[in-house]
């Protein structure tokens, strides 16, 4: 008697098909500027090109962070003129696929998030490098952003919806934050805290980041974790 054959599932592309959830404050009004930019872009630009210039930009903005740490009035608006750039080609390039009609969908999440994670790298070696936050915390912000990014691919997976947002804060609204503790930097390195610093300012942002990114990660994993075994629990 033949031993049974083990019945295999196919993989399942999930990111294809998933829905992308976007409940930020500037959501709307984003992704109608996108749409008109993209309408307009010239032919012999796609979303490669753009895709590119979303990578480049980020190592950009690592790189004037380092610069910033010993030329501050040269690197810290080179680090918002390079976001604004990150910023056209990370949230254009999909707009432009979608517009075009020459969606690549596993390929697009796939190179896009491959992209988001070198370039956040990027941004916190320079952070670390350049003296304006502590090199321990720009690697626990760091983990804590992968922490939360690998959750969302995990359920994008697993449930076919791929959150950009946590209480309508999303990559854009964080990109002005970013920049806006850049500028503020050119005046004043520093900030105090209930009356308590000196403290760096990246540093504060650092840690307020990283307690934002935990609170993201658990309640993300308890909803997702929870819909799934309730889902899976029913269908026995």
């Amino acid at each position: 008697m033949k031993p049974p054959v083990p019945v295999v599932a196919p993989a399942v592309p999930s990111a294809p098909g998933h829905l992308r959830l976007q409940g930020s404050i500037l959501a709307a009004v984003e992704k109608r500027a996108l749409v008109w930019m993209a309408a307009r872009m010239p032919a012999r630009v796609n979303s490669d090109h753009l895709s590119a210039l979303g990578l480049v930009s980020m190592a950009g903005v690592g790189a004037s962070f380092w610069l910033a740490g010993t030329a501050p009035q040269v690197g810290l608006p080179l680090v918002v003129v390079f976001l604004f750039l990150n910023w056209f080609g990370d949230s254009l390039d999909g707009t432009l696929a979608r517009v075009r009609n020459r969606l690549r969908p596993r390929y697009g999440f796939y190179v896009d998030h491959v992209i988001d994670v070198a370039g956040t790298a990027c941004m916190m070696a320079g952070l670390a490098a350049s003296g304006l936050m502590n090199p321990h915390l720009a690697i626990v912000v760091l983990a804590a952003w992968l922490a939360v990014s690998a959750e969302s691919f995990l359920a994008t997976h697993v449930r076919g919806v791929f959150r950009m947002s946590f209480l309508w804060f999303g990559p854009t609204e964080l990109r002005i934050v970013i920049a806006a503790g850049a500028l503020r930097l050119l005046s004043s390195g520093t900030v105090t805290v209930l009356g308590v610093g000196p403290y760096r300012l990246f540093d504060i942002g650092g840690v307020v980041a990283s307690a934002g990114l935990a609170v993201a990660f658990v309640v993300n994993a308890v909803r997702n974790g929870v819909v799934l075994y309730r889902e899976e629990t029913l269908e026995k």
